[in-house]
């Protein structure tokens, strides 16, 4: 019985030393500017909407981002550097529209982002939650010497 006792203790002492940080209503984010929007439309003025969207960055022959128009013929994507962007909308029925965009630095995204946002009452009660559990550690402890004394 008592040695049922002593892995009970050795639980609880581990589950309170062998934590790890919980992020449960962290919110992260990141801003980001110079963002490029295509809008394609038909010669009747109709908007090209769900055409397929390829994008090239300069000096490369591999995609830098794919996906279709919205439903107003828009598609958006953010240049990381500077360089002639060549921009491929089509669609199945041979409709095809080649653009090739000059960035300057000036259009460069920029990022930014300050990680995980924690509310602070949220740290408040975090950090009441830790004094309270080793609070808690330290009794059980004690009173694990008393029972194993008497």
């Amino acid at each position: 019985m008592k040695q049922l006792n002593v892995y009970k203790m050795l639980l609880i002492l581990g589950l309170c030393v062998a934590h790890s940080p919980l992020y449960a209503h962290g919110i992260k984010y990141s801003l980001g500017s110079g963002g490029i929007v295509v809008q394609a439309s038909f010669d009747n003025n109709q908007p090209a909407n769900g055409l397929y969207v390829y994008v090239f960055a300069p000096g490369s022959s591999e995609k830098f981002q794919t996906g279709k128009t919205d439903p107003n013929g828009r598609f958006v994507f953010f240049p990381d550097r500077a360089g002639e962007w060549e921009v491929l909308v089509f669609d199945k029925m041979g409709h095809r529209l080649e653009i090739k965009i000059p960035v300057n630095e000036a259009m460069k995204v920029e990022k930014k982002s300050d990680g995980y946002s924690i509310p602070l009452f949220l740290k408040g009660l975090m950090g009441i939650s830790i004094i309270f559990g080793l609070f808690g550690c330290l009794l059980g402890w004690k009173g694990y010497k008393k029972l194993k004394q008497g």
